[in-house]
């Protein structure tokens, strides 16, 4: 690692320690303690049990009579549920997480609405709870609200950068943006150390590939999001970084050694604690160096009570990852629920029967199985949770606390500057970057949002550009796009995790045959690489949000520096060596 790298990552580390104490999230007020018991004084067991679940609802207000949301939330809680207000009413569940495809969220303002109207039915009852609301707010790949609201780069981005101070800007930002819009929880940062170029669960979801830089970023954003009055939730518990499988789609499993998982995996935990983290989310791993059972790590005791709790010294919430996911398939889903319980757990998050669900854990409860104190224990943390950040005594929020909050442009700023120190120019070997002013540019690739959008900024630059579309390309597609790139100056052609898709490959080594300049723009992670390592012109921007494809016109016409670093090592396609290490990156 270069020198200026090293200094770098000092820089990084010490800021880390100086972040990581307890931040001052949202209002601290006295006598929580007394709030909290005295809330729960007035709870039947039942009601404790349902503060345990974290679940959907369809809906862009809560009393939505629209019949599609009606029709939708019938088959999940059954035909007296019409709307949010039903739900709440009926089952006084926890928390209600939002989702773009249950929720729409377009329109700050009728973000807040929604997230008005559950904390009102929350509170209307005999024993007022307010409702955790949240979302998965991560920046790049998984943002769940776009614009108006200040869009941000993806955690590799600013990992990139090697600046915490911009993981704090990020999340302050985010997490003020969210409290505006009555969102209370963010499931973010994810702390993951991204060791497995293959990694389609983080890849660029995660900070970087070295455990103390991602120690670094994890403290600054919780700090953030905490400062801004949203509780964070560090993920996913005990690391998803070693492994090829997401597992909402299947079972994942790692094979580091327990002394691996400690010195790579859960330092970045360690640096959220310190930082005053309110939540972290077990994942559905297999680890079997942690548990020998191989069961799933947001099912396992010894990794949730023994490494979470009683190694770590966690006393916060832990939720688990969807309980829908496909990595628990093969588990009957009342065991899982009480598993889940059994390891420590103590929010469920979006199992796929809710109301037989609760009724089975108030079974478990009756029969002596599990005991009302482990209730307590979780629904203390949980409305502890609540208390710290002030429900209890405000849920709410305002049109103008929206307005003078959400997009500003201060904000969106912040968000651009960001993302232009993340860009990371990693070959220039043929000089075709910058382009030249009034050069013709053909803007092909993955990604129709992505193309046109980079297309559009590349125009606003003054350059005479042609767009064409690819996607996953057959022949016909790389046909049309090589005679395109022989009738323009210079090619950009973007890639999105080509690593795994051999049709854009195909592409690029097609474009490159044409012995014309081509540039190569990794939009998603910066791997792709690996797959035509002798291409001359290399970006890597890490996500195809509006900032961050901004940023990479600006770098490839110059009118910004491409000042990015790699945060993460990129070895050859056949795992055997370094094709670029860690810290690659150089200017104009």
């Amino acid at each position: 690692m270069s020198a200026l790298r090293v200094t770098v990552l000092g820089a990084a580390v010490a800021m880390a320690a100086a972040l990581a104490v307890p931040a001052s999230a949202g209002p601290q007020r006295t006598g929580v303690a007394a709030e909290v018991q005295a809330a729960m004084a007035k709870m039947t067991v039942t009601e404790k049990v349902e503060q345990m679940f974290v679940s959907y609802v369809y809906g862009t207000s809560a009393t939505t009579e629209d019949p599609t949301d009606v029709a939708d939330n019938h088959a999940v809680y059954g035909d007296s549920v019409n709307n949010g207000a039903d739900l709440l009413a009926q089952y006084h569940l926890g928390g209600i997480i939002y989702f773009t495809w249950s929720n729409t969220l377009t329109d700050p303002q009728r973000i807040g609405a929604l997230s008005n109207g559950l904390q009102h039915v929350a509170m209307s009852g005999a024993n007022p709870v307010p409702v955790q609301i949240s979302t998965d707010q991560e920046g790049g790949s998984v943002t769940r609200i776009g614009a108006p609201a200040a869009v941000s780069p993806g955690n590799m981005a600013v990992g990139a950068t090697f600046r915490p101070a911009d993981a704090l800007r990020q999340a302050s930002v985010s997490g003020t943006e969210l409290r505006a819009m009555g969102v209370n929880v963010d499931d973010s940062p994810v702390v993951d150390v991204n060791t497995d170029p293959h990694n389609s669960a983080d890849g660029p979801r995660s900070f970087g590939d070295r455990a103390a830089a991602v120690s670094a970023m994890a403290a600054a954003e919780v700090t953030g999001y905490q400062r801004a009055g949203v509780a964070a939730q560090a993920k996913h518990f005990p690391g998803l970084g070693d492994t090829t499988v997401n597992t909402d789609d299947g079972v994942a499993v790692t094979d580091e050694t327990r002394a691996q998982i400690m010195a790579r995996d859960i330092p970045p935990f360690r640096a959220a604690i310190a930082a005053g983290v309110r939540s972290i989310m077990a994942t559905h791993i297999v680890a079997p160096a942690l548990d020998p059972s191989r069961l799933p790590a947001s099912l396992s005791r010894p990794i949730v009570t023994g490494l979470l709790r009683d190694t770590l010294r966690y006393n916060g919430v832990v939720i688990t990852d969807s309980l829908s996911a496909a990595a628990l398939a093969g588990i009957p889903e009342s065991q899982v629920i009480l598993d889940a319980i059994n390891a420590g757990d103590d929010e469920l998050l979006m199992p796929a029967h809710v109301p037989a669900d609760i009724q089975t854990v108030v079974a478990a409860v009756q029969a002596g199985t599990i005991s009302p104190a482990r209730i307590d224990r979780s629904v203390t943390r949980i409305l502890t949770m609540k208390a710290e950040e002030g429900l209890f005594a405000d849920p709410y929020t305002t049109p103008e606390r929206i307005t003078a909050s959400v997009g500003t442009p201060a904000d969106e700023a912040g968000m651009a500057g960001i993302a232009r120190r993340s860009i990371t120019l990693l070959r220039n070997t043929d000089h075709a970057l910058p382009v030249t002013a009034g050069s013709h540019v053909l803007v092909t690739g993955w990604g129709v949002g992505t193309t046109r959008t980079l297309a559009d900024d590349l125009t606003a630059t003054g350059a005479a550009v042609q767009r064409l579309w690819t996607g996953s390309p057959d022949q016909a597609t790389i046909d049309a796009a090589v005679a395109a790139a022989q009738a323009n100056d210079v090619t950009v052609v973007t890639t999105g995790n080509a690593w795994a898709d051999t049709t854009q490959q195909k592409l690029v080594a097609a474009l490159l045959a044409t012995g014309r300049p081509v540039v190569v723009a990794a939009v998603e992670g910066p791997y792709d690489v690996s797959y035509f390592p002798t291409v001359p012109d290399y970006l890597a921007a890490y996500d195809y949000q509006s900032p961050s494809l901004l940023a990479l016109a600006n770098a490839i016409v110059g009118t910004a520096e491409p000042t990015g670093h790699l945060p993460v090592t990129i070895p050859t396609a056949d795992g055997t060596g370094t094709l670029f290490p860690y810290g690659a990156g150089s200017g104009y």
